[in-house]
């Protein structure tokens, strides 16, 4: 028999050590979470932006637990935009989805979830069970507006 180590990729890598710092108090500050679920949250923040950004053929989409963090990072402009440039070489936006556009409900979720395990991301599964967000955030891969 072969034993295969299984090294998961971390998210507080994805970010600067500082920026990291900041998207977990700008968590816990805008959503009242303590610092373990604030971190929980930032980290699957980042493993869903990061696998939206290498699978950008992929239609991806976060529950409310995860999009809290999304949301938070977005508005903290200087470090998402360095993030969005560093993983996906633009800014990846953010398209708020309403009832009956794009992507069905089911299937989502569980795409996603499958997503960020293949890139080697943990899963949170606590943050993922959750329902899903009114809002894709990834249409055309978190990369690009439907708009244009």
């Amino acid at each position: 028999m072969t034993v295969i180590d299984v090294v998961l990729r971390d998210p507080r890598t994805c970010v600067p050590e500082q920026g990291w710092e900041r998207l977990v108090r700008l968590i816990m500050r805008d959503h009242g979470l303590g610092r373990d679920l604030a971190e929980r949250t930032a980290g699957q923040t980042v493993a869903y932006l990061v696998t939206s950004a290498e699978n950008p053929e992929t239609t991806l989409g976060p529950t409310p637990a995860v999009d809290r963090g999304v949301h938070t990072f977005v508005l903290d402009s200087p470090n998402y935009f360095a993030f969005c440039h560093q993983h996906a070489g633009h800014y990846i936006h953010h398209v708020p989805h309403l009832p009956g556009e794009g992507d069905s409900e089911g299937g989502l979720v569980e795409r996603t979830i499958s997503a960020i395990r293949t890139a080697g991301f943990p899963v949170d599964t606590e943050l993922w069970n959750a329902q899903r967000a009114d809002c894709n955030q990834c249409y055309n891969g978190c990369s690009d507006s439907p708009k244009k």
